[in-house]
């Protein structure tokens, strides 16, 4: 399909009739409830005054808009480009996912829905998701597959002091996409409860809905980086696992062609099949969990195991809506690996002393290999999507194994 650059816009917020991705791939009983959702969001999106609730919430209670934050330590021993971030670590819940968690709120709300029902990966959506509960006195249950349970349980820990259930997940690869499969049995058995879906994937209207909540990141980074450099950005790099961070900072910047768009992928610890989460790279077209996109799949269309050192990139599919722009050139993918991401970690906390999330240090990972080879003239601008904080345990057993290993004697004494 050949596109103009400002149809794209309207056509991922649109039916998606034109789009060959996506689409609604589900159990007959969610129909009415998918048909709920979709007449719903069509109303709010153009609806002045849920628009104005929506971002007063984000105001007074997740703190938008973030920082746009120049990073000049770091630019200097890169010796080429000047890279900022967007810190969406400053959010409240440490990362971007609690913007589409009110809005989508919102509209439970609206909808008259008590009970949430929510998957999660590294517990940042989970988190998200239980504190906008805990705000607008709902029931929340949360699932989460128990090998992320295990490794970030910080996370579990604060949304179960929220008040939300968190179900651990024990089938499967007991990741993110095992978690996924679990909230959708829920929804299945329980229909009249709101699925909170937590990147741009699943049936629609999900992928749609999520980019417009989350779009609210390039707008302000549009602003941003027009009043910090008078210009806007050359490069936009986020990490992408099933889309929202990406999709939230791309979506504002389609119809300029003058600012490259870079999504980058878990490349794990290897190419093999089970050692990565690089869908783009080396997945194949298909239709799992309710849409049709690009999936780790196996020779026999089998859904393929993933691996990432972040949780929040272990997952198997992705956004159909970065699928369509990827096959329409307009945004481009990489890869970083496990190791890369973790010295990326250790580079921007000591530049410039900031702790991204392990998903955040797979886009500074490729940016800080791109801006080294630009113009010093260029701008780079990083989604920092989340901060470290939640990534305590991983990130310890790399740099301080030894502390680690003393602090959990310490805990078992105490």
């Amino acid at each position: 399909m050949e596109l103009t650059q400002t149809a794209y816009k309207d056509l991922i917020l649109g039916p998606e009739e034109g789009m060959a991705y996506g689409g609604t791939f589900v159990p007959e009983v969610l129909l009415p409830s998918l048909h709920e959702i979709t007449d719903a969001f069509e109303e709010i999106k153009n609806d002045e005054c849920f628009v104005a609730e929506f971002h007063h919430a984000l105001c007074t209670f997740s703190g938008r808009p973030t920082a746009f934050t120049p990073l000049p330590r770091l630019s200097a021993m890169l010796g080429g480009a000047q890279v900022f971030l967007k810190n969406e670590g400053l959010n409240h819940t440490g990362a971007h996912k609690i913007t589409h968690c009110i809005g989508q709120i919102l509209l439970a709300k609206k909808l008259g829905k008590r009970r949430i029902i929510a998957e999660t990966g590294a517990g940042q959506h989970g988190y998200a998701t239980a504190a906008v509960c805990a705000r607008m006195g709902l029931d929340c249950t949360v699932y989460m597959g128990r090998k992320d349970y295990e490794r970030q349980r910080p996370n579990v820990y604060w949304m179960e002091l929220l008040g939300a259930k968190v179900a651990a997940v024990d089938d499967g690869d007991q990741t993110l996409n095992d978690a996924v499969i679990a909230a959708f049995k829920d929804w299945v058995a329980h229909p009249e409860s709101y699925y909170l879906l937590g990147s741009a994937v699943g049936p629609r209207p999900y992928p749609a809905m999520n980019t417009f909540f989350q779009k609210v990141v390039g707008e302000e980074i549009r602003r941003q980086c027009q009043a910090a450099t008078g210009r806007l950005p050359d490069y936009l790099v986020a990490c992408v696992g099933g889309g929202s961070n990406a999709l939230g900072m791309f979506f504002d910047f389609l119809d300029d062609e003058g600012v490259t768009l870079v999504g980058v992928e878990a490349g794990g610890r290897g190419s093999a099949p089970g050692e990565h989460a690089a869908k783009m790279r080396q997945g194949k077209l298909g239709v799992f969990e309710g849409y049709h996109s690009y999936f780790l799949q196996d020779d026999d269309g089998n859904i393929a195991p993933t691996h990432s050192v972040s949780a929040g990139l272990d997952y198997c599919g992705i956004s159909p809506i970065l699928a369509f722009l990827a096959d329409e050139g307009r945004v481009r993918f990489e890869t970083a690996s496990d190791e890369a991401a973790l010295t990326a970690v250790k580079t921007l906390a000591r530049t410039e002393g900031i702790i991204p999330a392990l998903e955040s240090a797979h886009a500074f990972a490729h940016a800080f290999e791109l801006a080294a080879q630009l113009p010093k003239d260029c701008i780079v601008v990083v989604n920092a999507s989340g901060r470290g904080e939640k990534d305590l345990f991983i990130t310890m057993r790399h740099f301080q194994e030894e502390s680690l290993r003393d602090y959990a004697r310490h805990l078992l004494a105490f």
